[in-house]
């Protein structure tokens, strides 16, 4: 049977440095939550990925998301997708040492269920900051 892991939001993995590749759409809409044009966003809260082809989330200096506020994403309704496949659709050599979801075994059928729900691939519409 499949395991599922069910994210227990302890942010171990919005600590792990690496990088949070963006997509075009991710950029807009992150740009939209914050309140920033598209142009300004990528000026503050962005860098060239490591191959050169695109853009990543910054680092914090210790290697955290720029967007962890304490124990919270600053960024959770529009976070990338990324961050919303993790740990089930990708994750790093280790994971299981830091991370806190819950690993539980699951039919076959409600695995793809969890997946798709807890992973939707229909991206969030922009959401102003108010």
């Amino acid at each position: 049977m499949p395991i599922f892991h069910e994210c227990q939001r302890c942010t171990a993995c919005c600590r792990w440095p690496g990088q949070v590749r963006l997509t075009d759409a991710e950029i807009t809409r992150l740009a939209a939550f914050t309140g920033l044009s598209e142009s300004d966003f990528i000026q503050q809260f962005t860098r060239l990925t490591t191959d050169r082809r695109g853009l990543a989330l910054l680092d914090k200096p210790d290697g955290a998301c720029v967007f962890l506020d304490g124990e919270n994403c600053a960024v959770q309704p529009v976070k990338p997708q990324q961050c919303r496949d993790f740990p089930n659709l990708w994750n790093f050599p280790g994971f299981e040492k830091i991370c806190h979801a819950r690993p539980r075994l699951v039919p076959p059928e409600e695995y793809e269920h969890l997946i798709r729900t807890a992973t939707s691939r229909t991206p969030p519409p922009p959401i102003p900051n108010h």
